[in-house]
């Protein structure tokens, strides 16, 4: 093979699939790029003089450092569940652009990294090299210390999580996706006659202790009361995707990629009667989320 500085040309040829694979493994920029320095370094030390396909060499080695990575961070169970939401997502130690960040979350799904987030590391890493790289079971097995049919296994059982349950049984299932993403819209956008347009007058919100930094619950009635909390929660709305909550369309708000809470939503006749949020985290942990459109 080359000298290290032809080395590091072919390394840059793969940085952004390595990295690309890093980010759906592990929810967080800084993390992946971590990752990916720590295959750089593998690879410098490494004879590599006869590997013929560097780049499935790369993601073999990215894809096992990931796995460290996330068996690490289970066992040492970082999100406590005595931490608020908000301490969850402001604890975290990225040195990135959260800007940035928030553009690449945003381009790969919210609800499929916070659902992704939900899974054990070797389900994760069969799942998203399998289906969201193509890498055959034959190369993943390895990987995890499993055969092929029991790998195939892990990703047909971490499919089946992401995917979620067969929506609810319920009249209308498009048009309760599409008012619940009307009401992100105007949420986002700022839009208050809109927002007004979609809530029933006599609308009735809940929200548990875990959602203010009181640690009190909230209750809001009226369309208007309620459509105003929404205004004040427009910035953060940016950080909140469609999702399956127990098979039926609602809202995930993930900063970074971070579950922070969940709405549910009662529509009838088109319009929005009742929205229950919920940021408790064992609440949060017995809801099924699954992605859409996935």
């Amino acid at each position: 093979m080359d000298g290290n500085s032809g080395l590091t040309e072919r390394f840059e040829e793969h940085r952004s699939h390595l990295r690309a694979v890093s980010y759906r493994m592990l929810g967080s920029l800084a993390e992946a790029d971590d990752a990916v320095q720590e295959t750089w370094l593998r690879l410098s030390r490494s004879d590599v003089g006869a590997v013929e396909n560097l780049g499935g060499w790369l993601t073999t080695v990215v894809s096992r450092v990931c796995l460290n990575m996330l068996r690490s961070r289970e066992s040492r169970r970082e999100d406590s569940l005595d931490a608020s939401p908000a301490d969850r997502v402001a604890g975290r130690e990225d040195t990135v652009d959260p800007e940035q960040e928030a553009v690449l979350a945003d381009s790969v799904g919210l609800a499929l990294l916070v659902v992704l987030d939900r899974l054990a590391p070797a389900e994760r890493l069969a799942f998203v090299l399998h289906d969201l790289f193509a890498v055959p079971f034959d190369e993943i097995a390895p990987m995890i210390e499993k055969s092929p049919v029991a790998t195939r296994q892990l990703a047909s059982r971490a499919r089946r999580r992401v995917r979620g349950a067969p929506l609810a049984s319920e009249a209308d299932p498009s048009r309760r996706r599409l008012v619940v993403e009307a009401f992100l819209a105007a949420t986002r956008g700022g839009n208050f006659d809109a927002l007004v347009t979609l809530l029933h007058p006599d609308v009735v919100l809940r929200a548990d202790a875990a959602v203010v930094p009181t640690h009190a619950p909230v209750l809001l009635r009226g369309a208007v009361t309620v459509a105003r909390s929404a205004m004040a929660a427009m910035q953060r709305a940016q950080a909140t995707m469609p999702a399956l909550v127990d098979g039926l369309v609602g809202l995930a708000m993930a900063p970074l990629g971070r579950l922070f809470l969940v709405l549910g939503f009662t529509i009838e006749d088109g319009l929005i009667t009742e929205i229950d949020i919920v940021a408790d985290p064992v609440r949060l942990d017995a809801l099924e989320l699954a992605a859409l459109d996935i």
